[in-house]
């Protein structure tokens, strides 16, 4: 018989593996272990089986989407150059040389007077000028502590929620009352406006997280998962995804059309008190009453680094919106703290705001607030970590003075306006005095 006319083996091969598998699949052993490749060519040849009609979204769909996805820093961001320097106080501060470095007064060059020199001359730091601030507006309406601001993108009006579980819209130039949404059981949070939709996010005490539609102005979606009180909300800027978290210990990624809970970001020990995104890596930061600041890998949903530099529970967070940095703030002495990301790298210390800090906000000129729970205000010029103004929060008359404490801030889109909530029921607006 001609072997031109026997059939190909490899075929007959594949044929006889598989029924050979067929046979034994039914009483597996340790000798039928997959093997990974295999294991990942079936899985991708699957995957394409089953999704390759719907990789893209269809063109009309593709027209209404924004900008999505991850992006690195846009040109104009500063990067901070320094890291871990050896000296820390030539960390980010530039030299100032108007006052001269005297000549030491030892004949010998020692290691030692070098050094002394050295951190004579570093220790002028010259801060940016910044203008001062003044009380402009105060607001009452909340029949509790308001505890979460929020302001629209196109810089109209300004939502607030407090412990009367009302969230409040208001107009931003004039301070009236546009609206009041009701809905929530218990003190809400945390708000977000977000700037890709004509949707308002809120969470509370309550466990819920909802969504409302500011077109119709009515709860239009609910994301269910935390297992107590949801005490911070962040949108990220060009994914459509929002992030939690509470007292649950944990953050949730949330897929915000579809409702689905897409991560929990787990690994704090204790209450994660605020949370923010941003559109480069880390894209979400944590601080938690555990002491720590963690800076997650959205992606994978795990921790890139943990940062244990404070002492005490940290309660606030704040993102330079050009600086490729952040801040985070607890209680006690040096208790603000800047990193460098992507890093996560300690950068300094604003020393001075010795109180429980409960809120951060910094705008893009560079001034950064700190708002004390004892209603102590600081303002610092953000690159060099120089308090240039020092206020304390008036309650309003017939407040207690124990009322005097601020729970959140936000600047307006302008950078121009600092509105803050406080413990006397009222939010405040602070703006920069003209020259």
């Amino acid at each position: 018989m001609a072997t031109s006319s026997l059939p190909p083996i490899n075929p007959l091969l594949k044929v006889c593996g598989k029924r050979t598998r067929d046979i034994f699949v039914a009483c597996p052993d340790d000798s039928m272990q997959e093997e990974p490749k295999s294991a990942r060519m079936r899985l991708s040849v699957k995957m394409n089986d089953e999704y390759k009609d719907v990789r893209e979204l269809p063109a009309q769909l593709l027209a209404q989407q924004g900008a999505v996805g991850p992006a690195r820093p846009k040109e104009q961001r500063k990067a901070i150059t320094a890291g871990r320097n050896t000296d820390t106080s030539l960390m980010i501060a530039s030299i100032d040389n108007t006052p001269a470095p005297q000549p030491s007064t030892f004949t010998s060059q020692t290691n030692l007077t070098k050094a002394l020199q050295l951190h004579k001359t570093t220790r002028t730091i010259k801060p940016t000028y910044h203008a001062p601030w003044k009380l402009m507006r105060v607001i009452s309406g909340h029949l509790g502590w308001v505890r979460s601001v929020a302001v629209e993108p196109g810089n109209k009006w300004f939502a607030t929620g407090a412990g009367d579980r009302v969230i409040k819209i208001w107009d931003l130039a004039s301070g009236e009352l546009k609206l009041s949404l009701t809905g929530h059981i218990s003190t809400v949070r945390g708000l977000a406006v977000s700037n890709r939709h004509p949707y308002l996010f809120s969470c509370g005490e309550d466990k819920m997280v909802k969504c409302w539609d500011l077109e119709a102005n009515k709860v239009i979606r609910h994301y269910h998962g935390h297992l107590s009180g949801v005490y911070a909300l962040s949108l990220h800027p060009t994914l459509d995804v929002l992030v939690t978290s509470g007292r649950d210990a944990s953050a949730r990624v949330w897929d915000m059309r579809t409702k689905a809970q897409i991560h929990v970001l787990s690994g704090h020990t204790a209450t994660v008190a605020d949370v923010k995104c941003q559109e480069s890596d880390p894209q979400v930061i944590t601080g938690s009453m555990d002491s720590t600041v963690r800076l997650w890998d959205l992606a994978a949903g795990k921790t890139m680094v943990t940062l244990t530099h404070h002492k005490k529970s940290v309660r606030a967070l704040a993102i330079h919106p050009t600086e490729y940095s952040f801040a985070s703030a607890s209680a006690g002495g040096n208790n603000i703290k800047k990193w460098k990301c992507p890093e996560g790298a300690f950068v300094f210390n604003f020393s001075g705001h010795n109180a429980i800090i409960n809120t951060l906000s910094v705008n893009s000129e560079g001034v950064f607030f700190s708002g004390g729970d004892n209603g102590t205000l600081t303002l610092w010029d953000y690159d060099t970590g120089t308090a240039f103004q020092n206020m304390d929060d008036i309650p309003q008359p017939g407040s207690l003075e124990a009322e005097a404490g601020v729970f959140c801030s936000t600047f307006d889109a302008t950078g121009t306006r600092l509105i803050t909530g406080g413990a006397d029921k009222t939010i405040k607006i602070y703006a920069e005095q003209s020259q």
